[in-house]
Order: C-alpha cells, then sequence, then structure tokens
C-alpha cells in the first residue's frame, strides 16, 4: 500500500512513528517523500526520490520541522530542474566523502618521494607537522585559500620565510593531488597568496671575524666537532655531506673528495686544498671508524654538531652565524680573491641551467687554485696566521656525544 498524503503541517505532525520505516509521498509535488523512523524517535524527514540514468536516489532535504512543507517543496522543485539538467547533488556528496584528507595527501605524497629518494623530504616532514597539520583533517575541498592565507600570515608574525616554506610545501601538495594523482578537481587554493619578501642571505665570517673564530675552534675540547667544523669550512661542502664523508671517497693521491650523491642529485669531486689534505692525514692517525667524523648514533657518523657549533659561536663572540655560513665563507672569500662567479659555481657543485655546461668542461686545477686562495686570503686576515697544526691541538679522539 502507497502511503500518499497531502503534505501539511497538521497531517505530518499528526503521523505516529511504526515499528518500522515508514515512507509517504507529498500528492502535490510526485517527488517529494517523508521518511518517518522507527520507534521510539520517528524522526521525520524529507527527500526527493528519482531515477537517474537509471539508478534510483534518494536526496535529502531535511528534517520536519525545521524545513517547513512550502520550503520542502521548493527544495524539491529545484532539484528535480538540477536533474533534469544532469546534475545530481549525490555524485558531488560522494566525490566529498571519498575526496581524501590534507593528512592522507601528504601521506601518499610523503611515500612517492621516498621511493624517489627526495633529499629534502625530511624538512617537507618537518613543515608539515609544525605548520600544515593543523589543515590535516580537513577534505581538500575544505582547505581553503582563506585558510591557508591565514596560516600564512600567523606564521609571518615571527618566521616570514618560514611562512612561504609552508605555502610552498601546500602548493605542491595541491599541485601533486591535481596533476599526479587526480584526487583533486578544483584549483589549487595557494594560487593568489602573495608570498613574503626575502632577502637572501649573505652572511660570511668576515676578517675581523676570523681571528676569533679560528681561535674558538683550536679550544674546541670535542676533537671530531672541531675537525668537522674546520672541514666544513676548507671544502665549503654541504653540511650533510661532511657529516657523512667516507674514507673512501678521499683519494690522497689526486687531492679530490668523491661524493657520490648530492642535493641536485649528481655525484661532485672536491679539490681537497692543502690544509684540508693535512687534516685529513692527522685525522686518519687514529680513526678506524669508515667515516671521518664517526658518532655514537645510527648512522655511525656525527649527526647533529648543534651544540658544539653554538660553543664554538659563544667562544668566539660571533653571532647571527649559521653552519651553512662556512659554506658561504668560502665562496665569498673565493670571490674576493679573485675567481670567478662560474669557478665559484663549480667548487660548490652548483647546478644551474646556464652555466653547466661551462661546469663540464672545468677542470678541478682552476677550481683547486681558487680555493687555495680563499684559504690563504682567510688565514691572512687572522693574526697570528692560522694553520692547521695550531689548529689541532693536544689531540683527544674521542667520539662525541652531540
Amino acid at each position: 500500500m502507497t502511503n500518499r498524503l497531502k503534505f501539511t503541517k497538521r497531517s505530518i505532525e499528526a503521523i505516529e512513528p511504526a515499528d518500522k520505516l515508514v515512507t509517504y509521498h507529498d500528492t502535490e509535488r510526485k517527488s517529494l517523500k517523508l521518511s518517518v523512523s522507527p520507534k521510539p524517535h520517528g524522526t521525520k524527514t524529507f527527500f526527493v526520490y528519482r531515477k537517474i540514468r537509471g539508478r534510483p536516489e534518494r536526496i535529502k532535504i531535511g528534517r520536519f520541522p525545521d524545513i517547513t512543507i512550502e520550503l520542502a517543496r521548493q527544495q524539491a522543485s529545484v532539484i528535480d530542474a538540477e536533474i533534469a539538467k544532469g546534475h545530481n547533488r549525490n555524485d558531488v556528496k560522494r566525490a566529498l566523502r571519498d575526496e581524501p584528507t590534507l593528512g592522507e595527501l601528504f601521506d601518499r605524497y610523503k611515500s612517492d618521494q621516498q621511493r624517489k629518494g627526495k633529499k629534502s623530504l625530511a624538512n617537507e616532514v618537518s613543515i608539515y607537522r609544525n605548520h600544515l597539520r593543523t589543515l590535516g583533517s580537513r577534505k581538500l575541498s575544505h582547505v581553503t585559500t582563506e585558510a591557508l592565507k591565514a596560516l600564512h600570515a600567523k606564521i609571518s608574525i615571527d618566521h616570514p620565510t618560514q611562512a612561504n616554506r609552508v605555502l610552498s610545501l601546500a602548493r605542491t601538495l595541491f599541485n601533486a593531488a591535481i596533476h599526479d594523482y587526480g584526487l583533486f578537481n578544483g584549483d589549487n587554493p595557494c594560487a593568489g597568496i602573495r608570498k613574503n619578501h626575502e632577502q637572501p642571505r649573505d652572511r660570511f665570517l668576515m676578517s675581523d671575524e676570523l681571528s676569533r673564530f679560528f681561535a674558538a675552534v683550536a679550544e674546541e675540547q670535542n676533537p671530531v666537532i672541531r675537525d668537522y667544523i674546520l672541514m666544513s669550512l676548507l671544502t665549503g661542502a654541504r653540511r650533510s655531506n661532511v657529516l657523512a664523508m667516507r674514507w673512501d671517497q678521499i683519494h690522497f693521491d689526486r687531492g679530490e673528495w668523491h661524493i657520490p650523491d648530492t642535493k641536485n642529485g649528481e655525484p661532485h669531486i672536491v679539490p681537497l686544498v692543502e690544509d684540508a689534505l693535512q687534516l685529513l692525514r692527522v685525522i686518519r692517525e687514529t680513526n678506524k671508524s669508515k667515516f671521518v667524523f664517526p658518532g655514537h648514533g645510527k648512522s655511525g657518523h656525527l649527526a647533529e654538531p648543534k651544540k658544539g657549533w653554538a660553543r664554538i659561536k659563544e667562544a668566539a663572540g660571533i653571532k647571527n652565524l649559521r653552519l651553512h655560513d662556512l659554506r658561504r665563507s668560502l665562496a665569498s672569500w673565493s670571490a674576493m680573491s679573485g675567481a670567478s662567479l662560474i669557478v665559484v659555481g663549480k667548487a660548490l657543485g652548483h647546478k644551474s641551467q646556464s652555466a653547466t655546461s661551462i661546469y663540464a668542461r672545468l677542470q678541478t686545477d682552476p677550481v683547486r687554485d681558487a680555493m687555495e686562495k680563499a684559504v690563504t686570503a682567510m688565514r691572512n686576515a687572522d693574526k697570528p696566521k692560522a694553520s692547521v697544526s695550531r689548529l689541532q691541538g693536544a689531540r683527544d679522539r674521542a667520539i662525541p656525544d652531540d
């Protein structure tokens, strides 16, 4: 038996719940239905029932009496018109239900990049956990431009550069969802959000700081930290590469350090200046590890020189100097000693579209010459002159805790 009923306020209020779900059909609007849930609740809900592309669809409107009969009929009329145009509201709901959250998207992105061996992934994981995770439970459609703009503005108050990194990661994630994974059909919500202006960092060891710096390095009690800091300056190599330096990568006869894998994804040959070779020979006398700078951790090499670096800066009375600035120091002093920017780039293993072909034709001799001049210039700026032998001091080659 079909429960047909002219929907009025009185007729619907008079309906008593049964032991099972009962559906009523409006005699005024054919597609409008009312479901009454079983006892004891008897919740009364308006919906439209139609077959769309041969499949029955139930499109919810809302509950009575929150939704009046007049409004229910109006909504049913709108839904009927949408269906006639080929639009199904349930398709949108299903798509949203199946749409991943930002956190789920990041998990997929992280796994994908781990397989590809992306070197900056650890930094992206840190950025997500510290900042973007606040939006991680939201469906992608609900991560709006307004939400990202507010997050960017909040971080920008104290950390404008980091705020830009957060925005860049969000943009990368949505581009992956749209173009690589097919998980999102909308526009990238990061579009139109203006980044903060960034002043390129040009900090390096100045001539009036070198004497104090070399003295502080010589006084450092942890020999592995001391040697690591000095090698970072003498080679201008990236922090991660110096930390993981291995003896089988050092070629004393050619005066070269062969790094098999660098940030730009290519191997790099670092010419070793005489001071660097002298330092390595001294370390080699007592070092039985496969790593030049051994450590206690899982990696087997020194992992985090932060504490030792802080001690050296404090002893030298130098502020606003980062470990990466040692790399910049070699480059700056090379340039000031007359080296061309191409030679400087080759020394540091930089990669750029405009200079790559020129780099490929360079041999290590002019690069080593430029590095030797830079080291000599830094030593000459230190009074009395710095030397590896002076920096070594009494050696106690204990493996560090930091």
